[in-house]
């Protein structure tokens, strides 16, 4: 799911490109895509874009006469943006391919179609469409965002919680715009374990987590903004190259060299490196630790040694458990 530092790649990108434009046409592919049916879609056709806001992972487009925008990517969705060239063949809309499309036109000419396309069998991406400022407070879920933010307002948000500060992050209600690969790299740089209780952090490990987040957040959100420079970005994705541990299970850890870890929950995993984070004690993976159950390593030691002995032709043949482990 985009977060954070993609919201605000689109951001800066699509504002760069519609705002002063004039909306001529705007198509979905299902009705099911709004969110919201207060305001009609057909009120924003003829009025100019005067800005791009993100909110939470939310991208909001604003227009003339207080009407705006607010598209949800969920997962998979993505932007694509074409410039207007000499052709004027129409963009064909479809439930597997292209969502939904906005046309600008800028008064001096040109102006370009902006895209929205979800390519996975579940569709979560949604719109809506509304006006006047209480619709767009609306939008928010009160998360904090944490550029910018103090400490204390930060520490405010965990103070006294029972959930893990994994989950804690990743809730828009607490923090804006955190999902589960940056919540991954948080965890990383402030050396603490994703299973960790919210409200059981000391004074210097709170603080040690906001400087984290943030330091996380802007870094990566500069770093985008630098690769892509004026192109559109294409490439937005979860897994980044060089991050430090989020989709990198079993590759070494940059800072210490141990092998990152995985942690398997339903549709969901998450990443940690088990000897900066949990002084090397192995998170239970709920569908591996059942299996194996006694045999299963909780230190990274013990799984190391455990790995030594499988691939060891004298220590004898594997269990079905042992193979099932591996």
């Amino acid at each position: 799911m985009p977060e954070f530092p993609d919201v605000e790649l689109y951001r800066s990108a699509i504002g760069s490109r519609i705002v002063g434009a004039r909306l001529s046409a705007f198509r979905i592919a299902s009705p099911h895509l709004l969110a919201s049916v207060e305001t009609p879609p057909e009120a924003l056709l003829g009025r100019v874009a005067t800005g791009v806001r993100r909110i939470g992972k939310q991208l909001v487009m604003e227009f003339e006469e207080e009407l705006f925008c607010a598209v949800h990517l969920a997962v998979a969705g993505r932007f694509r943006w074409t410039a207007i060239s000499g052709s004027t063949k129409p963009v064909r809309l479809s439930p597997r391919g292209n969502l939904a499309v906005w046309s600008f036109d800028l008064e001096a000419g040109g102006g370009g179609k902006l895209r929205l396309v979800e390519r996975s069998p579940k569709k979560r991406a949604s719109i809506r469409v509304g006006q006047g400022p209480e619709a767009l407070r609306a939008l928010d879920r009160g998360g904090l965002e944490i550029p910018g933010s103090t400490p204390e307002e930060f520490a405010a948000r965990l103070t006294g919680l029972t959930s893990t500060i994994k989950r804690a992050l990743t809730e828009p209600a607490r923090f804006a715009g955190i999902g589960n690969a940056y919540s991954d790299e948080i965890l990383h740089r402030a050396r603490l374990a994703p299973s960790k209780r919210a409200g059981r952090l000391s004074d210097e490990e709170m603080s040690r987590l906001h400087a984290a987040a943030e330091s996380v957040l802007t870094e990566w959100a500069a770093r985008l903004r630098e690769e892509c420079g004026s192109a559109f970005p294409t490439g937005v994705t979860a897994f980044r190259e060089g991050m430090a541990v989020h989709g990198r299970f079993g590759q070494p850890c940059p800072d210490c060299g141990s092998p990152v870890q995985r942690v398997r929950r339903a549709e969901n995993e998450f990443n940690y490196c088990a000897a900066c984070q949990t002084g090397g004690r192995l998170l239970a993976d709920r569908a591996m630790s059942r299996l194996l159950r006694k045999k299963w390593p909780r230190t990274l030691k013990a799984a190391e040694e455990r790995r030594r002995r499988l691939r060891n032709p004298e220590s004898g043949s594997p269990s079905p458990d042992d193979r099932a482990g591996t």
